[in-house]
């Protein structure tokens, strides 16, 4: 008998300085033991100091790279990264709503590490309508959660979880207010779900300026654990492990000049290399 594997597909756009993105969403697959699978959405130049050209890929193309995927392997959970316009973000949309029981973490991006923006602002209106009411989970930081709403940043933990809880007026399961862009003791994020639940996921804060690619990373640990069958708020927790883990390993990576990349290899960079 052929051993399976837990296979889980991102679809994103593609960081040419290898720390966020596809990139880093496939090395996340694969420092958890998943499969990873792939659907570019766009090009981007960038590197650790930020990004100088986007191209995105033909909403049409992008559903026949999912199609191709989706019609030959067992998935067992999809992420969304970068989607660049509402019209990537209506297909992707589309492609999945003819998978009602395939788990969707919603990771919407808007805004690089660095500050530059990428996503059209006529997406927004389409991640809210089409693309969020299908998510098993959302997981926007501080900045995206207020964006979304249309309100002011949360200044403090209570106000994460109101935020949270407003957020699920989308008809998403679940969010997950990242509060990592907070400087305080603990880096907590707020994870609110339907059933009206509020949990704190709590890790340790690490002084690190290498942060480039921790929502990208955070989000694509999620999918990794829940195409392998955990339950959702468990994959979250493990996720939130992960993720520090990485920041930390990765304090002195010294990739690039500017925000380095987490170490998401950190893990297999400890064994022994092949002779």
């Amino acid at each position: 008998m052929s051993k399976r594997i837990g296979i889980a597909l991102t679809i994103a756009g593609s960081d040419s300085s290898g720390g966020a993105g596809i990139q880093a969403d496939l090395k996340t697959f694969s420092a958890l033991g998943v499969y990873g699978a792939s659907a570019v959405t766009a090009l981007t130049a960038q590197n650790t100091m930020g990004v100088t050209g986007v191209h995105a890929a033909p909403p049409e193309f992008v559903g026949q790279q999912i199609e191709a995927v989706l019609e030959d392997l067992e998935v067992g959970a999809v992420k969304t990264g970068m989607l660049a316009n509402a019209g990537i973000v209506l297909v992707v949309a589309a492609a999945l709503e003819r998978r009602p029981t395939l788990p969707l973490i919603v990771d919407p991006v808007m805004v690089a590490t660095s500050g530059d923006r990428l996503l059209e602002p006529d997406a927004v209106d389409a991640y809210k309508k089409c693309l969020i009411p299908r998510a098993a989970l959302i997981t926007p930081n501080l900045a995206e959660a207020a964006a979304l709403l249309d309100e002011p940043l949360a200044g403090d933990l209570p106000a994460a979880e109101r935020q949270a809880r407003a957020l699920l007026a989308f008809n998403c399961s679940g969010v997950l207010v990242k509060g990592g862009h907070r400087a305080a003791a603990e880096a907590v994020d707020v994870l609110a779900l339907a059933d009206g639940s509020i949990h704190h996921i709590a890790a340790a804060w690490v002084e690190t300026a290498n942060t480039h690619g921790t929502g990208c990373t955070l989000s694509a640990a999620i999918a990794a654990l829940m195409a392998t069958g955990m339950p959702l708020v468990e994959a979250v927790r493990g996720a939130k492990r992960y993720l520090t883990a990485a920041l930390a390993s990765g304090r002195d990576l010294g990739v690039g000049r500017g925000q380095g990349p987490v170490d998401h290899l950190f893990d297999v960079r400890r064994r022994t290399r092949p002779a």
